[in-house]
């Protein structure tokens, strides 16, 4: 292991015992980009990303959202193979959650088809003829076919109970469907259409207008693009709702019930589409998500009370309080403390770089510093507990002790990703 430098700079060297050949000191970005070789794996053949240890293995959402991070450190033959095995497993519109060896029968969720746009975009940003893996073959069909069934499908309705609600172009998703998706007590059941949901089905159907030849996605786009505005913007200096509440499939977005809850979800609708670029809802985005900010996370929920209750039951026993629904320790009993804060107020590592990212978006160049330094803060993170890693999961109360997981695959990718990022900018 390696004492971590705050972006580049010298630190003090470990007092333990260093392991021969093992740096006493390194760069920030040079420890996550080492640490993102400790999550490749092989699975067969076929390459896979462990999504965190020691308890995890791959899941489909986890390594889609990875491979931004592999993309972007030049890690193109892996991030293709695991874009060419995701894509093979394509049905009806859905990518398994999770490949156990050929059984790809998990697909209760509604970001991982999505996540594979993503990587998709990025990969053509990042190789050299890029564009040619759109012809690339994936169990019989090429690439751009399959994401082409995707949307089609999610606009006539997925097997798995996702849907576009036509009159706004907008995807619902079945509850536990994102990668908030704790269940059994339901800690955030988000059925409906959740926001950042509606970020990758944009940015879906916005590369597809730059790829594709069918001119339908168009009209879905336009349509997605006016409601994400028209519905989610909460107004009076705030953010995003992080969801439109719907009973089931068939309540439009128009009719569900927009919620208060300040998550950081709603980051994903300033980095992934242009809808709020130049107004002052994407700066009441970054305001509402800076008090969520901790040293190298960010809180999955605002410590304010919400008008929209989240009523987290099990046994027919309330475990919250619904107007107050955030919780700041992830400790205690799983199913009745745990779970209840899993999403509740438990800061994340993966999404505090998109914070990053966003003040970079909306201020520009002149944001890079402040974006470089709430980056920078994984430094210290990373040299203590799991020494070069990053954790799932930290309490939202201080001291902000690290949970879950000590090593965590999209923790590691985001900041590495992010990092260079700001480092494409500063050298623009």
């Amino acid at each position: 292991a390696a004492a971590i430098s705050e972006l580049g700079t010298d630190c003090p060297p470990l007092k333990e015992i260093i392991a021969d050949g093992m740096p006493t000191d390194l760069p920030l970005a040079d420890a996550l980009r080492q640490g993102m070789d400790a999550f490749l794996a092989f699975r067969d053949n076929n390459r896979t990303v462990i999504a965190g240890f020691p308890w995890f293995l791959d899941w489909g959402r986890d390594t889609l959202l990875c491979l931004r991070g592999y993309i972007a450190a030049g890690r193109l033959e892996e991030s293709r193979d695991i874009i060419r095995q995701f894509a093979s497993f394509e049905k009806n519109g859905t990518i398994p959650n999770m490949i156990r060896g050929g059984d790809a029968s998990d697909r209760a969720t509604s970001d991982a088809p999505l996540w594979l746009f993503v990587a998709v975009g990025d990969f053509i940003k990042k190789a050299p003829s890029g564009k040619n893996i759109l012809a690339m073959d994936c169990g019989g069909r090429p690439l751009l076919t399959i994401l082409e069934s995707i949307a089609e499908h999610l606009a006539g309705g997925a097997e798995n109970g996702v849907r576009m609600d036509k009159a706004s172009g907008l995807l619902y998703s079945p509850s536990h469907y994102t990668w908030m998706d704790t269940n059994y007590p339901a800690g955030t059941p988000r059925q409906g259409y959740p926001v950042e949901i509606q970020a990758l089905w944009i940015y879906a159907l916005s590369l597809l207008k730059t790829i594709g030849k069918k001119n339908t996605f168009d009209e879905w786009l336009e349509k997605a693009r006016k409601s994400l505005s028209k519905l989610y913007v909460r107004g009076d200096g705030n953010g995003l709702s992080d969801c439109l509440h719907a009973a089931g499939p068939y309540v439009g977005a128009q009719e569900a019930t927009a919620d208060d809850a300040v998550r950081p979800n709603q980051l994903l609708a300033l980095t992934l589409t242009d809808v709020f670029d130049h107004t002052t809802t994407a700066m009441d985005i970054l305001s509402d998500c800076a008090r969520l900010l901790v040293p190298g996370a960010i809180r999955s929920l605002a410590s304010t009370n919400v008008t929209v209750p989240l009523r987290i039951m099990r046994d027919g026993k309330l475990l919250n309080n619904p107007y107050h629904p955030y919780w700041g320790q992830y400790t205690g009993d799983e199913d009745t403390r745990r779970k209840t804060a899993y999403h509740n107020g438990t800061a994340w590592g993966w999404q505090m770089p998109l914070y990053c990212e966003a003040l970079v978006h909306v201020y520009g160049a002149e944001a890079l510093s402040a974006a470089s330094a709430i980056w920078g803060t994984a430094a210290d993170v990373m040299s203590n507990r799991c020494i070069g890693h990053l954790a799932e999961i930290f309490d939202g109360d201080a001291p902000h002790t690290p949970r879950g997981c000590p090593a965590q695959a999209w923790s590691v990718c985001e900041f590495f990703r992010i990092h260079t990022f700001l480092m494409e900018v500063a050298h623009a």
